[in-house]
């Protein structure tokens, strides 16, 4: 497990620059890619408070929370800190569910054509691999 945790310290960075979606007002115009990265750039622009919020859920709290299984894994932090890095990766997966629930209000919007792209499934299969991971690292009673 621990070198699948490892390996997320590179897969998350690529899940963040991967394309999440696809949009476009209408088809006809060509679609443009959406990843986290891109999506970040605009709401910087637009919602200070909100881009705060969303860069610590899909950023921050995801990779701390590897980094710290990673010392977790390698004797260099005490086993009472995986309560507090179990909620790290639930914080995680509430961005996922944004992420959803955006493009599920967006298609309801009937003007704008929005299509998932493959950058969605591996951040969503980082954050539940990451998951997996704290919950095999809990200690056997």
């Amino acid at each position: 497990m621990k070198y699948l945790n490892l390996a997320l310290l590179i897969l998350f960075p690529i899940a963040w620059f991967a394309p999440l979606m696809r949009a476009a007002l209408l088809p006809v115009f060509g679609m443009d890619e959406i990843s986290v990265i891109t999506g970040l750039q605009s709401l910087w622009n637009s919602d200070a408070a909100l881009a705060l919020l969303v860069t610590f859920l899909a950023v921050f709290a995801p990779y701390a929370k590897t980094i710290g299984l990673a010392l977790l894994h390698f004797d260099l932090l005490s086993p009472r800190a995986l309560p507090a890095l179990e909620v790290l990766g639930k914080l995680a997966m509430a961005d996922v569910f944004l992420i959803a629930l955006y493009i599920v209000i967006v298609k309801g919007a009937g003007m704008v054509t929005v299509e998932t792209a493959w950058g969605l499934y591996l951040f969503t299969g980082c954050i539940l691999a990451s998951i997996l991971i704290s919950w095999r690292a809990r200690p056997n009673p």
